[in-house]
Parts: structure tokens; sequence; C-alpha cells
């Protein structure tokens, strides 16, 4: 049995590696601040040494396929961003309140660089926690917890800002659209954390607003409307504001347990969305309030209490017409890894299954620095099996679905390969991609081959060096706007020239 097993197992891998590219899916990773977890590596480094490491950590991002990346940029009710409404993270400078030296803003310098990579940006906030330890607060007079105590609960050894409270509700959403409207942010993503984590024997204190503003709704129902509110009145600022703007919440990876809810997954998780962080986030897309939910599947296939292969379909069930991507533990390989987890096979069989199952494909590892605590063949699974070719991210037809005008190309060539150059009616000054495809030795053009895309680039014109090594080149390209949309392919142009 054991070696049927293994078997299969084989032809897995091999069908994976075989399979024809994805064009379009999701390649994400989160860059998490808090703690120093993945950037900058410590407090206290200069600004050319955050920015190195960032450039470091989008190169190496880049090297996996990905195309999108999700900064946390707001861990505890501060900034790693010029704010005039919180203070500097102390996770940049090792003091929080001071800005970094010399100066720059690290969210433009990150955007700036993550767009030069053609690789999307969302911006990833913390809505409501205050202090990561409830018992320093090192912050200075203008931080919330001194601001507005009235508005900051303690609870197993963190502070948090009160969902309860319709006026802090409102204070975290114009921290959010004070983002939105200065910075070109491709998404706003919100973590898990919305009311906190159950700890045993402790009652979160929001007695007093529940009192002021329950109106005798049952106490539970109370606290999901709050987050209801808070997410529905996020959208629609954003919305308002920045219509191609992203919405995106990652949530804890088990909605309700059957045994709650007959519309509850076959799993026995201890914790939940619904009953435990007091989030519905299935009515979030019933409702279109998110343009895209990732919850977090850390689990493996088969896990006694939550497994992966039950949760993956569930979800994708319970999209509604949004998209549903899915956070992935590449922690569980780092480090000192157990069982199904010390081989690249458990992680390729989930992109293999969220490709194969999904209607949105698409992921996001957690978290980036993980790649540097895991072995080099697992890196190298992911480089030659998952992510050999480029993807686009799925276009959100809700959002945008009109793309742009297909470029006119024309080309030379040259001692240093053929040069193609091309023009694109752009009314609308839009931000442009474009897509160079080579076709070689007579074979059909397919613009789903992706292996067959050269480049993807905002200039507007490409040096081809590698066509010296084939008898005839097929070029086309195609534009892409900021939401993805791909425009019909060009004319034509064969190199050399057919007599």
């Amino acid at each position: 049995m054991r070696r049927y097993l293994i078997l299969l197992l084989c032809l897995f891998i091999a069908t994976t590696a075989n399979a024809a590219p994805v064009k379009r899916e999701l390649r994400a990773a989160w860059i998490a601040t808090v703690a120093n977890i993945d950037w900058p590596s410590k407090q206290g480094l200069s600004s050319g040494e955050q920015q190195q490491q960032f450039i470091t950590r989008l190169e190496e991002l880049k090297a996996l396929g990905c195309n999108a990346v999700i900064v946390q940029i707001r861990p505890s009710s501060d900034a790693l961003y010029a704010s005039e409404l919180e203070p500097w993270s102390h996770y940049l400078t090792g003091k929080q309140g001071v800005a970094p030296v010399p100066y720059y803003d690290p969210l433009e310098f990150m955007i700036a660089e993550t767009h030069k990579r053609n690789m999307e940006f969302h911006a990833w906030f913390n809505p409501f926690r205050a202090l990561v330890d409830s018992k320093q607060n090192p912050n200075p007079a203008n931080h919330i917890t001194h601001t507005h105590p009235d508005w900051i609960i303690s609870y197993g050894g963190k502070s948090y800002i009160d969902p309860g409270q319709w006026p802090a509700r409102d204070y975290v959403i114009t921290v959010i659209m004070d983002v939105v409207k200065r910075y070109d942010i491709d998404g706003v993503h919100l973590d898990d954390y919305f009311y906190p984590y159950k700890v045993p024997g402790q009652a979160f204190g929001d007695n007093k607003s529940y009192q002021k503003y329950g109106q005798g709704a049952n106490k539970e129902d109370w606290r999901r409307d709050n987050v209801n509110q808070f997410v529905m009145q996020l959208n629609t600022k954003i919305k308002m504001v920045k219509p191609y703007v992203k919405f995106g919440i990652s949530p804890f990876g088990v909605w309700r347990n059957i045994t709650k809810d007959p519309e509850g997954s076959a799993t026995t998780a201890g914790t939940s969305c619904y009953d435990d962080l007091y989030s519905d986030v299935i009515l979030w897309t019933k409702k279109g309030w998110v343009d895209y939910l990732m919850p977090q599947l850390y689990w493996e296939h088969g896990h006694k209490a939550a497994p992966f292969n039950i949760l993956l379909p569930w979800w994708n069930a319970h999209a509604y017409g949004r998209h549903m991507y899915f956070g992935l533990g590449v922690y569980r390989m780092s480090e000192k890894p157990v069982g199904p987890w010390k081989s690249p096979n458990e992680l390729l069989w989930q992109i293999r299954d969220i490709r194969q199952y999904c209607t949105s494909s698409g992921c996001s590892y957690y978290s980036t620095s993980c790649f540097n605590k895991i072995g080099q063949p697992t890196k190298d699974s992911l480089c030659n099996v998952y992510n050999k070719y480029p993807a686009f991210p799925p276009v959100m037809k809700w959002i945008d679905s009109v793309a742009p005008a297909a470029p006119v190309v024309k080309a030379t060539p040259t001692t240093n390969g053929n040069v193609l150059e091309w023009e694109t009616a752009n009314p609308k000054k839009e931000p442009l991609k474009y897509a160079v495809y080579r076709f070689t030795n007579g074979e059909a053009i397919n613009l789903e081959r992706t292996d067959r895309i050269v480049s993807i680039q905002q200039a507007s014109s490409f040096t081809d060096a590698a066509s010296k090594n084939y008898k005839q080149c097929v070029y086309v390209v195609t534009a892409l706007d900021r939401s993805w949309n791909e425009s019909k392919m060009s004319n034509g142009i064969t190199l050399p020239i057919q007599k």
C-alpha cells in the first residue's frame, strides 16, 4: 500500500510539472512588519539598509513567480508611512514616533519598487490592534491609546480599539482612507483580527459600549453587526474614492463547524470566524462588500480537525461571485517541519487543488522570510514546477472589464536582436503594462501560452536578444491596464521577413 501511495505521489508531481501554464492566477506573499517578522530585519537600520532589504525581498518573490505583495503598513495603530494621524512605527527606527533617518517615506518607496517589477501592492492594515503588549506603551502623545483611552480594551496581554464604538470604527476607516487617497496602492488588505481570538477564562471588556450601543440586541449578534458595519462602510468609501482599489480580507480558515450550522464545513476546529471572532465573512461575499477573501488554510490534507481538502471546496462554494484566494502556510516548512511539511509535496498538492477546483485561482504565502528558512530544493520546486512561467492576476469584472486598445507594432532586425516598438491609443492616460509574446518556427499564435511571454514591461519597446536562436520569430504584443484587463493582440510581426 505504501509503495502504491508513493507511486501516486510521484505521478502527481510529474503531472503538475508538465501541466499547461496558468494564465490567470494571483501569486502573492505576505510581508509582515510586526515584530520585524519579514521586514525590516530589525529595528534601527538606516534608510538605505531598509530599502535594500525590501528590494531583496521583492527580487526573491519575483524569482518565485509572485505577481503581488501584501505588506503590513499598520501593525498596531502606528504607521510605516508618513502620517498626520498616527505615529511612525518603532519597527522601523526602534522608537515609536521617530521617522527614518535619513528621511524617506517607506510606503511611497515600496509601492514604486513593487510597481517597477509589474507586481501589485496591497496595503495590509491591522484595523483594531492598539498595543502588542498592553503592559508597555512606548507611544507618543498622539497615539490612539493616549488620545482616546476610552476606546481601548486590554485583553490577553494586548490592547485593542473597541469595535463596538462607532466613533472608533470611523477613526480606523479614516486612517485607512488616508492611505487610499494619498498613495498609489492596488489593494486594501485586512487580516483576521477584528474581535480578538478568545483567551480561556477572560472576557473581552466591552460591556460599556454594549450597554451604550447594543439597544437590547444579543451581544454576539451585536458584535458581528459592528464588524459588518465596519466592512460595509470601508468598502463603500474605498470605491467612492478609487473604484479600482481592491478590498480583500484574510479570515481565519474556518467560518463555522457543521455542528454549529448546517451551512458550515465538515470540520471540528476549536475556533471559527463567526462564533469566536464575530466575523460573518460569508455575508460579506454575499453582499459584495469585499472583492476577495483569502482564508488562511494553514492545515494539510487529512488534518484531523480542519483538513485542507474539506475547507478548500467549502470556501470556493461560498464565493458568491467574488474572488476566493487562499493563504498557504509556508511557515509550516520552516525551522523544524514535521509530517507532510518535511517536503514541498504538500504545498504543491495544495496549489494543484486550487488550480483544479477553484473558480478564481490564487494564493498567498505566509510569510516571506520563511523562504529563507526552508531548503533550496523546496524553493526550486516552486520555481520550476509552480512558477516557471508568468501569470496575470485574475480580472475582477465588477471593478473593470474594459480592456485597453491593442498596440500597433513595428520591428527591425539588428545585430543585437530583433527590436520591437509599438504605440497604443490611451486617451485616459492609464498606467499600462505590455506583454510581448514570441512564437517560433511556425507554431500557431496562442495567447493562452504564457510560456511564450518573453517580457512583461511598461516600456513601449523591446529588444529580443535571443532571437538569433530561432530560424523565425512571430511577435505579438498586448496591453494590460492596472486591473489586468488584456487587450486584443497587436498586428503580428514575422522576422526574418518571409519572401
